[in-house]
């Protein structure tokens, strides 16, 4: 174990300050909450001094362009965070969209229809075992799926699939990047 730690010692590389800029700015950006020049310092091997002036750097740079982002010092730490001044402008964005979070029930119909698409509220009632009605409406709502036309059999029930917003939240090229439901059972047992 030790060796390990000595070799990656050995590795670390001597930053720039523009390098040292860059690495802070973007784990500023990816911590999902405000993150303190102690734990940076820890984790790319450099002193409290060094993360402190990037951070003071990276700050003057957002408010000398009049950037939309500000980095602020908050609870201890560091945080990336839109302007107050835009704060209006934002929600007003953001009421637009979707929220992403959904039941267990969204979830587990979601997965039905991506796998199976496209699929009809019968044949997920088939699948899953369970009445997926409401769950229906809340995908359709965040446009997580849409209508897909309807399938020619009695009563000509709608079929579903997934959306373009479906890819965007879930990172996804196409479908062909969804892993196999083999895989996928994997995961979840």
């Amino acid at each position: 174990m030790d060796i390990e730690v000595d070799q990656e010692v050995a590795e670390q590389v001597t930053r720039t300050p523009a390098e040292l800029m860059a690495v802070v700015e973007a784990l500023t950006f990816v911590a999902d909450e405000p993150i303190s020049t102690k734990v940076l310092a820890e984790v790319l091997g450099e002193d409290r001094e060094s993360i402190q002036a990037a951070f003071e750097e990276i700050r003057n740079e957002y408010d000398e362009r009049g950037s939309g982002l500000q980095l602020r010092e908050i609870a201890g730490g560091w945080q990336i965070a839109t302007r107050t001044e835009l704060h209006e402008d934002v929600r007003k964005f953001l009421r637009t969209r979707p929220s992403a979070k959904l039941s267990l029930a969204s979830l587990e119909t979601l997965a039905v229809i991506a796998y199976k698409q496209p699929v009809t509220v019968p044949e997920i009632l088939e699948i899953r075992g369970v009445q997926s009605a409401s769950a229906i409406k809340t995908l359709l709502d965040k446009r997580l799926i849409v209508a897909k036309g309807r399938k020619e059999a009695v009563g000509r029930p709608m079929m579903y699939g997934t959306s373009k917003e479906f890819l965007v939240q879930f990172g996804l090229k196409d479908l062909s990047e969804l892993p196999s439901i083999e895989d996928f059972e994997d995961l979840v047992s």
